[in-house]
């Protein structure tokens, strides 16, 4: 396919480091064989570029941040890529992955990313571009407005229940006056650049090019794609673009890191493949996320009748007494239930906990207690789990990087379309586990408990 072979020339000479920042997990949902480094010392970093791999990622997890610890992350993050590139004299591109339904800490992730940079060096960014396309989430931009896929409908996202969300809601589905709307109208629509989808189909990469050529003062490109070959066409213009002196920044999803890293088309992951050390203990899922679609799934895999449910009544985190005391209980019940070769599924009370009216602040610090909480049940775990399944972006970076300790992780594939799988490090808590990160909000209603009766046959 010409498309296909344009790329492969194009890619053969992009002479740049890949540094994918990811707010949380789940974005390496369309890779592998590529490293993960959970912290963003100078020591992981100097190892992801001295990788043979043009891409490597970062998890910042900045999803489960305030605005604040997100800035001072993205300053140090900046730091020191600018400083290790500069060391090894090498170029690099940063792509800030964000999620596929627009949450998250936009625009001030990108801007502090630019501005370190900015400051740091003599580049200057030129655009931004936007690329929340993601098609094994149903994830579609169409004449420029975000599409979310419900089982047969494409809604936009602004009408979805991600756009409600309590700390990054939004109303514009439409990706330029999205960002308008994000940047409290200091980027407008009517400047920002489109790529469309009859460019991109014409395979008008000249005209493509000629548009990215023009774009200056850091205003946004939005990409339209519905199938990955849209996404390939554009990252040909990109890279010709870059090529031509070009500075982006990115804010993507996850399909233009497959692509533009080069990243090949791999089968979904086998039991086989996952489970080598064939032990008689029972695997262990973890369900933080209470998005409708974590629920829903959850439902269906209460059907399962070789799992023992365990209710973890998170709103005990009022009393500290009670809460250590409840932590203690799941702890020993989950190891009694493993050893025994019993999979156990641990989930957080479905009730959200509402303080009320403008308690933002107190709600998020008192759910990032719940998060090390349903992670030091994984960190305290005295019994090795035959595999471990974490539900939710935020609970399943908490549990990787913090209950098993991963410093570095490889990306095995995905073992359904959109859900990455880790292979753990031998620094880990588990060296070598398959570790499941299940997105919250990815998925069919039946596909979580598919993912349970594959790793348990």
């Amino acid at each position: 396919m010409v498309v296909n072979e344009l790329l492969a020339k194009e890619l053969q000479d992009f002479n740049k480091k890949i540094i994918v920042l990811d707010d949380d997990p789940t974005g390496v949902q369309t890779v592998h064989g590529i490293s993960v480094y959970t912290d963003w010392s100078a020591e992981s970093i100097e190892a992801g570029f001295a990788e043979e791999n043009s891409m490597f990622f970062i998890l910042t997890n900045s999803r489960g941040f305030t605005a604040a610890e997100t800035e001072q992350a993205h300053k140090e993050i900046a730091n020191v890529i600018q400083h290790t590139a500069e060391k090894q004299n090498k170029e690099f591109i940063i792509i800030s992955r964000g999620d596929s339904t627009l949450r998250g800490h936009y625009p001030l992730e990108t801007e502090v990313l630019k501005e370190t940079v900015e400051a740091q060096s003599d580049m200057q960014f030129d655009g931004e571009v936007i690329m929340p396309f993601f098609k094994e989430g149903g994830r579609f931009t169409i004449n420029n407005i975000h599409y979310v896929q419900d089982e047969h409908a494409l809604v936009p996202a602004g009408e979805t229940e991600f756009a409600k969300d309590r700390t990054f809601g939004y109303k514009s589905s439409h990706l330029g006056e999205w960002a308008e709307e994000k940047s409290n109208g200091a980027f407008k629509a009517e400047d920002a650049v489109y790529l469309s989808l009859e460019s991109i189909r014409d395979l008008d990469i000249d005209g493509l090019v000629s548009q990215l050529m023009a774009v200056k003062d850091f205003n946004k490109i939005i990409v339209n794609a519905v199938e990955y070959v849209d996404a390939k066409v554009v990252v040909i213009a990109l890279i010709r673009a870059l090529k031509a002196g070009k500075h982006f920044m990115f804010r993507s999803a996850a399909a233009l890191t497959k692509i533009i890293g080069g990243v090949s088309d791999k089968a979904l992951l086998t039991k086989e493949e996952l489970m080598k050390d064939h032990s008689d203990h029972g695997g262990l899922i973890m369900i933080g996320s209470h998005v409708k679609k974590t629920t829903e799934q959850f439902e269906a895999l209460q059907t399962c009748n070789f799992i023992e449910f365990i209710e973890f009544d998170v709103h005990l985190v009022l009393y500290p007494d009670k809460f250590e005391a409840e932590i203690q209980r799941i702890i020993e019940t989950s190891e009694q239930l493993i050893r025994k070769g019993q999979t156990v599924a641990v989930y957080t009370k479905r009730e959200r906990l509402d303080l009320g009216e403008n308690k933002k602040e107190e709600e998020l610090k008192l759910s990032v207690k719940i998060s090390d909480a349903v992670t030091s049940i994984v960190k305290r775990l005295e019994v090795r789990p035959s595999f471990i399944i974490a539900k939710g972006g935020i609970t399943s970076s908490d549990i990787g990087t913090n209950g098993l300790s991963v410093k570095r992780a490889t990306v095995a594939g995905q073992i359904k379309p959109g859900i990455p799988v880790w292979l753990t490090g031998s620094e880990s808590k588990f060296p070598g586990i398959a570790y499941v990160i299940f997105p919250g909000n990815v998925g069919s209603r039946t596909t979580l408990k598919e993912v349970v009766e594959l790793l348990h046959q």
